[in-house]
């Protein structure tokens, strides 16, 4: 337990790297400020993946602003191939275009719906000599009248195959 207080820094305990490679954490140790002791698994991924000696000169050829954020991506890469070995970020990254490709189709079909809906709702009331702004159609009792007799506005007789669109399920559903 004396060797836990020789550091300078006042650390309890070694950081994380130096736990695992069973070494004497110095006091000018380069993994100490990313490798926190409370966070084992962040350093084991990566040097599983880049490993130990790799990652030294890696963070010892970068300025120290730059150190944080090599530390980020090393972390993320290694995450990532752990999960998946073979495709790593590449992976995630394709997963998420697939996501993003799905998702614009789906708001294109919502978009094209709202469209059809605008325009069916203008041809209903063109349909019945009104327009969507006018003074007849303001909310007067006569209006009131002539609109509980029309047909409504909305139709909904507009239906999109979903599974025509390869999207399997409809948009709406959970």
């Amino acid at each position: 337990m004396k060797e836990n207080g020789s550091r300078k820094q006042g650390a309890p305990s070694p950081c994380a790297a130096c736990k695992l490679l069973r070494r004497r954490c110095a006091q000018d140790c380069v993994f100490a400020p990313y490798f926190p002791a409370d966070e084992p698994q962040k350093f084991a991924n990566v040097h599983k993946v880049f490993g130990a000696s790799n990652v030294n000169k890696m963070l010892q050829e970068l300025p120290e602003h730059q150190r944080g954020d090599a530390v980020s991506s090393m972390v993320y890469e290694a995450n990532a191939r752990v999960r998946d070995p073979v495709y790593g970020c590449v992976g995630a990254i394709s997963s998420l275009q697939q996501q993003i490709d799905l998702l614009q189709t789906q708001l294109a079909l919502a978009q094209a719906e709202v469209v059809h809906l605008r325009v069916r709702q203008t041809a209903s009331f063109s349909n019945h000599g009104l327009s969507p702004a006018s003074p007849s159609n303001s909310g007067s009792p006569s209006s009131k009248f002539m609109g509980s007799q029309a047909r409504p506005i909305f139709d909904m007789d507009m239906m999109v195959d979903h599974t025509s669109l390869g999207l399997g399920e409809s948009m709406w559903s959970c």
